[in-house]
């Protein structure tokens, strides 16, 4: 049997799932430690203690650049960050391309 208590899940006002911070440190193989660790540096922002889904992903995917390329948890982050960055400016040149030379009918 597990150690870690997995509390039930908690809905925000919002209607976001939140976790535990032991549910988040068991489904990315991690520690509580670990969980808190990021959450004292920024890296995720816990709500009322707990994780939505989005943090738990973010978790797993610093500690995949860590392990793969060496990264340490702040060089991971801004890995994250800036490719969060780069997939909403693409996201917005999409649109204001379409809004700026939208499809012409009968092509």
């Amino acid at each position: 049997m597990s150690q870690y208590s997995l509390s039930t899940v908690v809905v925000s006002l919002e209607g976001d799932c939140l976790y535990s911070f032991e549910y988040a440190a068991l489904v990315t193989e991690t520690s509580i430690i670990v969980v808190e660790r990021f959450a004292n540096l920024g890296l995720i922002e816990p709500t009322n203690s707990m994780l939505r889904a989005q943090d738990i992903t973010r978790i797993a995917q610093i500690q995949r650049l860590r392990q793969d390329l060496g990264l340490n948890l702040v060089g991971a982050a801004m890995v994250l960050d800036m490719a969060q960055e780069i997939a909403q400016l693409r996201s917005q040149l999409q649109v204001h391309h379409q809004y700026r030379f939208p499809e012409q009918e009968g092509e």
